[in-house]
């Protein structure tokens, strides 16, 4: 058994467990694994919060990754998520998004 810092008699710490714990699990499971367990989680965390708590967690989310990026990091995923957009999907869905958007802002010129 490891010994941690404050020498706890020999005994593993609890940080430390987990590390290992960790670093056994990473080393004996596969990208599937976590991507089920990550499925798991979201479900029950999904089942037990409500919307305004998603609002608030993108919130704060939004104004971290704000803080740590600039207008370069924008533009790259802006064009990233259009060219994603792109390859799924055809003329038909540009006619619809862009009819829906000239109906909003006529609506919100209506309503000013």
């Amino acid at each position: 058994m490891a010994k941690d810092k404050n020498n706890n008699d020999g005994k593993m710490s609890v940080e430390e467990a987990g590390r290992m714990g960790g670093e056994e699990t990473a080393r004996t499971h596969d990208k599937e694994f976590y991507q089920e367990i990550g499925r798991k989680g979201g479900e029950a965390t999904a089942e037990s919060h409500d919307r305004e708590f998603y609002e608030k967690i993108g919130h704060k989310g939004g104004e971290a990754t704000a803080e740590n990026h600039d207008r370069d990091f924008y533009e790259k995923i802006g064009r990233k998520g259009g060219e994603a957009t792109s390859e799924n999907h055809d003329r038909d869905f540009y006619e619809e998004i862009g009819e829906k958007g000239g109906n909003a802002r006529a609506k919100q010129r209506d309503d000013d």
